[in-house]
């Protein structure tokens, strides 16, 4: 049951990120075919995270009060939506009003779907199953990777019309990746459950005067209490590295949202695109799988400022880069930019703030990067259409190397809690 749980789980990532390729990373590519201009795209990529950002707390919040609906419940009801809604990639591809609203609803729906993914991670606990989380994120990276690296031959070969097609497909894999791992984790909870019962008499539970998990929420709303203001005014100096996520992610947003553009003036196609982005994806994996044992032997706050550096020297050899073979080797740097950064920032929150309080660390350092993502989406369609891929990997690289100075000259003054 372990390992069963565990490959499902797997598997919903993998079907994440592989539609993520579909509906995000070559967005550019099928609205650019359907008459879309550089800001028209950039305007609909800030939208749609606008919109995921208000649905995010909403969805939430109908999870924790609903009784008859689960968390996997609720993934199942906007994974079907979504299948709907991919419909009119098709129905609605002579209309740029329509297909603006398509995905639009698509990435706001799909970014909603990641919360919710990895909550299920402590869900599918109470079947009494230790979940990898690391390993699944990574068979999630692995299953990008090996899409993209078909799947700009496809478009190159049968035009972007494959893209929806694609999409349907991977919809309905997720759809059964959920309904199998929801049959798992409820025979697997009811065996749990009988397990925990004849080994643990009520009498004996009741004796240890143990917390229970009421109380431990109770304490942690207390822990929780502080507003936003207060909370940023007690951690200045975490505000300020999160100030300075918002200048490493920027070039980490232009990448995944307007590779097309930028490929293409060194000469590239979609297929290039897709095998850049896949060899950028598969990039992470190592770092990501092997996290723990790095940070046995570097702390967090190195490990952030070495991937500082990283981001930056990425962007700068894209912006530098005169051919397609160029733009390749930079990506291999993501080994030491975003695949260090993420988990490094996770885990640095968590030891250095209160578990009330890194609640909310963890919440702002996610609300920097959708900040980022709606300012690099409007402002690079904008400076694409001024002035071309070489401005906007230029503007990229000089916030980037911002975000890495403020990172690196203000980490180390973070206080532990």
């Amino acid at each position: 049951m372990n390992k069963l749980l565990n490959i499902e789980y797997s598997c919903i990532h993998g079907t994440y990120w592989m539609f993520y390729g579909v509906v995000s990373s070559f967005a550019s590519v099928f609205l650019l075919a359907k008459g879309f201009s550089n800001w028209n795209i950039g305007v609909t990529l800030a939208v749609a995270n606008v919109l995921a950002v208000v649905l995010q707390p909403v969805i939430a919040d109908i999870a924790d009060r609903a009784k008859k609906l689960s968390i996997i419940g609720i993934s199942q009801i906007l994974t079907v939506m979504m299948m709907v809604v991919t419909v009119g990639m098709f129905a609605f591809s002579g209309s740029m009003i329509a297909l603006a609203i398509v995905f639009i609803l698509l990435i706001a729906w799909h970014t909603v779907l990641q919360p919710l993914f990895n909550t299920l991670t402590f869900i599918l606990e109470e079947a009494g199953v230790h979940i990898n989380f690391g390993i699944a994120r990574s068979m999630g990276s692995l299953a990008y990777s090996a899409l993209l690296a078909v799947l700009g031959t496809i478009v190159e070969n049968y035009g972007v019309m494959s893209l929806p097609i694609t999409g349907e497909i991977i919809l309905v894999m997720m759809l059964v990746s959920l309904v199998v791992t929801k049959r798992s984790y409820d025979k697997g909870k009811k065996l749990f459950a009988k397990g925990t019962a004849s080994a643990m008499p009520k009498e004996e539970s009741d004796a240890e005067g143990l917390q229970t998990p009421a109380e431990s929420a109770d304490a942690l709303c207390e822990e929780e209490s502080i507003n936003l203001v207060q909370f940023i005014k007690r951690n200045k100096f975490f505000f300020l590295v999160n100030v300075g996520v918002i200048g490493l992610y920027f070039s980490n947003s232009v990448l995944n949202n307007y590779m097309m553009q930028i490929v293409d003036v060194v000469g590239g196609t979609s297929e290039d695109m897709g095998r850049i982005l896949s060899v950028m994806a598969f990039c992470e994996i190592p770092t990501m799988v092997c996290f723990d044992l790095l940070r046995k032997k570097f702390s967090c706050q190195l490990m952030m400022k070495v991937a500082a550096v990283g981001f930056t020297v990425k962007i700068a050899l894209c912006w530098l880069a005169d051919s397609v073979t160029m733009i390749f080797m930079a990506q291999f740097v993501q080994l030491v930019s975003f695949a260090l950064f993420l988990p490094a920032m996770v885990h640095f929150i968590d030891e250095i703030m209160s578990k009330g309080e890194a609640v909310k660390g963890q919440a702002l350092f996610t609300t920097m990067i959708t900040v980022t993502t709606v300012i690099s989406s409007l402002a690079g369609g904008a400076i694409l259409d001024m002035s071309g891929a070489k401005m906007l990997t230029f503007v990229a690289t000089i916030a980037t190397a911002m975000g890495a100075l403020i990172i690196i000259a203000t980490i180390d003054r973070v206080k532990k809690k």
